[in-house]
């Protein structure tokens, strides 16, 4: 007689293939995923308000080193969070971070510092390259004022940093899968392009008014 087990019948389904056990631990792990990520949302939330307000007050003159400070330290803390808590819905804080960088670098430049690096301010790469990408528009933003306020000097030191901002972008060639940085490197050599274009022609200009200005002195 054969040893092996029949091939003729099929055993009737089992009226509970899973333990109850099993299902109330996947119920559970779903409710406090929900709960972690709604607190996600919150603190992304938080963050990139704070982010954009103090922005405003940067390019407003009014931004204190405070207030950045609190920008960097909510952007460790949810980075933080997110790697110990939630990296299964990073995809929730990535803006807030993005924008938190953004400001840490501008308040930097406001304050005339070096740009601190993700590791500085506690991120990770992903998101500060993403920072770094938007950073060029508010160097644009700083541009245009201080030609608006004829700082010629000024606006020449804000293109230059601008053109080096651009080019360590331009250094990254990574798929979208991991950063979607390409769509920020091509935005960003738009905007350095059209700045230098606006900064030329502003010294264009000046040396119009100034050729006018010699000639009317020298008549009688």
């Amino acid at each position: 007689m054969s040893d092996s087990p029949s091939t003729g019948k099929i055993p009737p389904p089992l009226e509970n293939p899973l333990a109850e056990s099993i299902l109330a631990a996947i119920e559970s792990h779903l409710q406090q995923r929900e709960v972690r990520r709604d607190d996600l949302y919150q603190r992304a939330r938080r963050l990139r308000r704070l982010a954009q307000g103090t922005m405003i007050r940067l390019h407003e003159g009014t931004g204190a080193a405070s207030e950045v400070a609190q920008v960097r330290r909510g952007a460790s803390e949810l980075a933080e969070f997110v790697q110990r808590d939630a990296r299964g819905d990073a995809s929730v804080a990535l803006d807030a971070l993005q924008e938190a960088v953004e400001a840490c670098l501008l308040g930097a430049v406001v304050q005339g510092t070096e740009l601190p690096g993700p590791v500085e301010l506690g991120v990770e790469p992903e998101p500060y390259l993403l920072g770094l990408g938007d950073l060029v528009g508010e160097l644009r933003r700083l541009t245009l004022d201080h030609l608006v306020h004829s700082d010629l000097a000024r606006a020449d030191a804000t293109l230059a940093l601008m053109d080096r901002v651009v080019r360590v972008l331009m250094r990254f060639d990574t798929t979208r899968a991991i950063v979607a940085l390409k769509p920020k490197q091509d935005v960003a050599r738009s905007l350095l392009e059209r700045t230098r274009g606006d900064v030329t022609m502003a010294h264009l200009l000046e040396r119009h008014r100034s050729g006018e200005a010699r000639g009317s002195g020298g008549k009688e």
